[in-house]
């Protein structure tokens, strides 16, 4: 094992909330460093910012709901978090992007109104902020759609998604633009890498505007570019001479790595260090606290030290949280009590897959400020939480983006200043 290596904090977890802590503590002027096994959810996800669509109906506005809706779910981490801290970490997210390394891109939005995004299968999702690249979309704009696809994109199917916007009360229509693509470029990333290219997408815009009709706006999946998308999105519009706007497609998802490199280059910017492909193996305690935890990377083991740990790993659907051939349920970093679990003899599932599931709020037993029980310096962050259905409420960035904020911020209170330069 590799020598041990000491920061001010550590943060377990590359997803929006573990990034958005080594961010925010970075750009404090912690020593921090974020271990990750792997990309994290943001590859996954639509990188919109859903902070409360569903509470159980569909809400118009985040921000007013928010309240009511904690006071009705008592357990759930906005209760913890508070409104306010939402609004904050909203803020910050907005002009982090603003700043941050793809030239003009920007997220439009805010607390006060959710908007109305088709999803690749035409159902309308409402979110907070958004891409720029997809507010177009809003189906509050009541604009014609013309959704656009491309056989040689075999996850996204254009027909179907008009078909339901129409169901929506939405006037809309498919229609296919061919592209040649090779089969290692047969995705939505493939094509991005495309729309990067002037020449490239000016001839994509040429061939798609003979199939326009008037007064339509244009749905393509997200694809819109991955190192210039602001420039792409907007040259496209330009020539078509109409608002475009992109559609969350299945993974590999563009926007979700605009995100992830927005919030990486956000950190190393303020100091920070990411290691991704280290996986957390063991953690060593002294008495109530964790001292240290090592890591498996690339054949060898490393350990790293800190005051502070912020756990960011995510719950049942990233695997830091497992159900066991025994039916035992264990938190798997540093063996932390849950909550939420059914009682002993309650059933854990029930038959109805959209129902409720009994296992559905369990996570990370913390106290009023997010510190894990049984351990008095790990912050938890994120989908580690419990008392949440994020699929349901469509909260799970919002949650992510405040409770990062606020491990951040906590860490930086509890510890005081910073001391130095990492090892």
């Amino acid at each position: 094992m590799r020598g041990e290596l000491h920061y001010d904090a550590v943060v377990i977890g590359a997803g929006t909330a573990g990034l958005v802590a080594g961010a925010r503590l970075a750009q404090g002027g912690a020593r921090v460093c974020v271990l990750a096994k792997g990309v994290g959810s943001t590859h996954l996800a639509p990188a919109t910012i859903d902070v409360l669509g569903y509470a159980p109906d569909r809400v118009a506005a985040a921000g007013p709901a928010l309240e009511r809706f904690a006071a009705s779910r008592p357990d759930h981490p906005y209760v913890l978090l508070g409104v306010d801290a939402v609004a904050e970490a909203v803020r910050w997210f907005g002009s982090t992007v603003e700043s941050g390394p793809l030239p003009g891109y920007r997220y439009i939005g805010d607390l006060e109104r959710n908007l109305l995004l088709p999803t690749a299968v035409g159902a309308l999702r409402p979110s907070a902020l958004v891409p720029e690249t997809m507010a177009a979309g809003d189906a509050a704009g009541g604009e014609r759609v013309c959704i656009v696809g491309t056989r040689s994109l075999r996850d996204f199917h254009p027909a179907l998604c008009a078909a339901n916007l129409r169901r929506a009360g939405i006037d809309a229509r498919s229609v296919d633009v061919e592209i040649e693509l090779d089969r290692a470029d047969a995705n939505t990333l493939g094509l991005a890498r495309r729309f990067d290219d002037p020449a490239w997408r000016a001839g994509f815009a040429a061939r798609l505007a003979l199939k326009l009709q008037a007064h339509e706006s244009v749905g393509l999946p997200a694809m819109l570019g991955l190192r210039d998308p602001h420039g792409a999105w907007s040259d496209v519009q330009h020539r078509l001479g109409r608002p475009v706007f992109e559609i969350p497609t299945l993974p590999p998802s563009v926007p979700g790595m605009r995100l992830f490199e927005i919030l990486r280059a956000t950190l190393r910017r303020a100091g920070g260090r990411l290691v991704v492909g280290a996986e957390v193996v063991s953690a060593e305690r002294s008495g109530s606290r964790i001292a240290s935890v090592a890591t498996a990377s690339a054949g060898h083991q490393a350990r790293y030290a800190a005051p502070w740990f912020v756990l960011a790993s995510g719950g049942f659907g990233s695997g830091a949280i497992e159900l066991d051939s025994h039916w035992d349920t264990h938190e798997r970093v540093f063996g932390l009590p849950l909550r939420g679990l059914p009682e002993p003899g309650q059933a854990r599932f029930v038959g109805d897959y959209f129902a409720e599931q009994p296992m559905a709020r369990v996570g990370v037993a913390v106290d009023s400020s997010l510190v894990a029980e049984g351990a008095d310096n790990v912050v938890v962050a994120g989908a580690a939480l419990p008392g949440a259905i994020p699929w349901r409420e469509g909260s799970g960035e919002g949650i992510a983006l405040a409770s990062g904020s606020h491990a951040a911020q906590l860490v930086l209170a509890r510890s005081g200043a910073p001391a130095g330069a990492a090892a």
